[in-house]
């Protein structure tokens, strides 16, 4: 009898061990995951093509890390959103926001940035929601600067960012709105002071250019609503309408799809850039402010520069 229970707790001790290597093993496994993992970080370059499990169903999206990222130093972060044509189709269409240059020009800039652009399936609230989830997501997962969260959109992209910031108005210092129509409302992006830069091409075939001029005088009013003065609103508020030729001299011939230009002018991003969010409170408005620098770069609204579209602003 006593031969069988030391044989039974011999058994015992070896399937313990055994278990417990393996869960060491386990360990070890995850330990070297989340080294990789950092150390792909640390290079930086695009995570391509992943989901996230969102309120309103899966996000497909992809995001970019700089060089070097540094989970001790903050970054800007960019959330942009492309148009109908680099949404989400299946499979088939996964990536293919990433070589828009809407998503390409941002990580080319002198100051590094973190980015996040989805493929989202509408352009609607749905969307927006879901924009801001992926904003949310990319702040509780890396280092980044609360008080420089910019947003971008382009085409069905816009009208989807016109939302997403109207809705968190909290979140973003400032807008880049391009070749779109607002679909957002306009009272809290004034409010949170908001910078929005807009754009689009005099002869844009989709939605021609009257809706940004709409948009331009519906945020105007709303910025003098919540009592900014007219020179407070031009360092927020800009409004670019090219015409034929200036898009003809660039080899550009059809205005809507060409409008996406504007992602190539360094002047407009560095403007964008450049608008910082206050950490404070406004004591007349108590509203979180954002903070222009309109000399910034040589500032998108320079409108002396008649080859820059920061050199256009017009009504």
């Amino acid at each position: 009898m006593r031969k069988v229970l030391a044989a039974l707790l011999s058994a015992a001790f070896l399937l313990s061990g055994c278990t417990a290597q393996a869960a060491a093993k386990r360990d070890d496994t995850a330990a070297a995951a989340r080294q990789s993992a950092e150390k792909a970080a640390v290079q930086g370059g695009f995570v391509e093509n992943q989901t996230l499990d969102g309120a309103d169903g899966t996000i497909h999206f992809s995001y970019y890390l700089p060089d070097g990222y540094d989970s001790d130093k903050t970054y800007p972060l960019i959330v942009t959103m492309p148009g109908y044509d680099r949404m989400w189709f299946g499979e088939d269409s996964a990536g293919s926001n990433l070589t828009w240059n809407g998503v390409q020009a941002w990580t080319k800039l002198g100051e590094p940035v973190i980015l996040v652009s989805g493929q989202l399936t509408d352009w609607g609230a749905k969307s927006a929601r879901q924009a801001n989830e992926l904003a949310e997501y990319m702040i509780a997962h890396f280092s980044v600067d609360r008080s420089r969260i910019y947003a971008a959109g382009y085409s069905a992209g816009g009208e989807t960012m016109s939302q997403a910031v109207a809705l968190r108005p909290d979140l973003y210092a400032a807008y880049l709105h391009g070749g779109s129509q607002w679909d957002g409302t306009y009272d809290p992006i004034a409010e949170n002071r908001i910078a929005v830069y807009i754009f689009m091409a005099e002869n844009d075939e989709y939605y021609g250019s009257q809706k940004a001029r709409d948009a331009y005088q519906n945020l105007h009013a709303a910025y003098e609503k919540a009592g900014l003065r007219d020179s407070e609103i031009d360092r927020l508020l800009q409004l670019n309408i090219p015409d034929n030729a200036w898009f003809n001299a660039k080899g550009i011939y059809n205005y809507h799809g060409g409008g996406s230009v504007v992602f190539d002018d360094e002047t407009v991003l560095d403007w964008v850039l450049s608008q910082k969010k206050s950490t404070g409170k406004d004591e007349t408005h108590e509203k979180d402010e954002t903070i222009s620098d309109g000399d910034h770069g040589g500032g998108a609204g320079d409108r002396g520069d008649p080859d820059s579209p920061g050199g256009r602003g017009c009504l």
